[in-house]
């Protein structure tokens, strides 16, 4: 079968392989044939070199970790022929640590957890693939369009669970989000704050193409330009950029006992004036909380689902802005100026 592949560590070992092995048993009892991939920036990264590891005993690693497919078949009943599937992308480490032995492998404590697509177990940008049950996660039938942004929604779906559950320290009743970044996760981010009844604010540099429209579509109000000329205080801050100036600004422009949440990644190597005192004092004085937040456990998944069923089924459509077929595979992984999810489609 087909499967678009890396050499981890190795620049420029993106290939499309005509003959990678079939998928076995002991991957999973649930055979699945792939639908859909999502291209994110951790692909980007581990084609170029900087990230990924293969599975033991080969070298090269399938890319995929934001799925979509079709049961083949499953013997265990839990799911039927045809059912729509994602597969989770985390597996709890062997030890298991303290979480993963409570499956919240998302808060790993020791980094022996295994990623589809990332670390140690292929991905699934491959025609079939198998999960185990308690990682597959069935999908509405009226997704098969867009059920591939589940990955994404269940990133920021963890992100509002833990900015809740710190909100919990004391009397909070959030009025106001800012969403900076409207890239996928920041997108998906205000989706799910409209979700919840905040008030959304959305930040980003663009001030053309579909990035206005998407946030203006939630009823979000958009903002170009920098934290600072912002003329309110929100009770939360989703940041999604990654960009250190951006991380720094919000963490002095969140509302008193408010929540930052850091959920974009900073690739590093790049610093930033920064006033340690005044922060602290910033931070302390009006009981801020700043936290970061990566990844998601199986009950993440599953809101997710359910809030991609509660969406707007076109405005999800409207985050997809390109489809690629597996034959020019290559192409989804060429970032354009007006994209914002890219996808890999098996059905093309």
């Amino acid at each position: 079968m087909r499967a678009v592949t890396v050499i981890p560590g190795v620049p420029g070992s993106l290939r499309l392989l005509d003959d990678y092995p079939e998928p076995t048993t002991e991957e999973g009892s649930i055979l699945v044939e792939a639908l859909a991939v999502g291209v994110c920036g951790t692909d980007l990264e581990i084609i170029e070199g900087k990230y990924g590891e293969a599975p033991p005993g080969t070298d090269h690693l399938v890319l995929g970790h934001e799925s979509l497919g079709r049961v083949i078949e499953d013997p265990t009943g839990t799911l039927q022929a045809g059912d729509l599937v994602a597969g989770i992308v985390r597996h709890p480490d062997p030890v298991p640590c303290p979480n993963c032995a409570v499956d919240e492998w998302d808060m790993c404590r020791n980094d022996m957890f295994t990623e589809h697509g990332i670390k140690a177990l292929p991905g699934f940008a491959r025609q079939r693939w198998r999960i185990q049950p308690r990682f597959a996660v069935g999908l509405d039938p009226a997704l098969s369009e867009v059920g591939v942004l589940l990955e994404p929604t269940s990133v920021v779906v963890k992100a509002w669970d833990h900015i809740f559950r710190i909100g919990q320290r004391a009397e909070w009743q959030p009025r106001t989000a800012l969403i900076t970044g409207a890239g996928p996760i920041g997108l998906l981010a205000a989706l799910l704050a409209s979700q919840r009844g905040l008030s959304v604010h959305v930040l980003d540099l663009a001030t053309d193409g579909p990035k206005p429209a998407l946030a203006g579509a939630l009823g979000a109000t958009y903002h170009a330009g920098s934290i600072d000329k912002l003329d309110f205080e929100p009770d939360v801050i989703v940041e999604c950029t990654g960009a250190p100036a951006v991380v720094l600004e919000a963490m002095y422009k969140v509302a008193p006992t408010g929540i930052v949440c850091l959920a974009g990644v900073s690739s590093g190597g790049r610093t930033v004036d920064l006033d340690a005192g005044s922060l602290n004092r910033t931070l302390v004085l009006e009981n801020n909380v700043v936290f970061g937040s990566v990844n998601a456990n199986r009950r993440h998944w599953d809101a997710a689902a359910e809030a991609l069923s509660q969406a707007d089924r076109s405005w999800l459509a409207s985050l997809i802005t390109r489809r690629v077929p597996l034959s020019e595979y290559a192409a989804a992984y060429s970032p354009g100026p007006q994209d914002i999810k890219v996808i890999l489609d098996f059905t093309a």
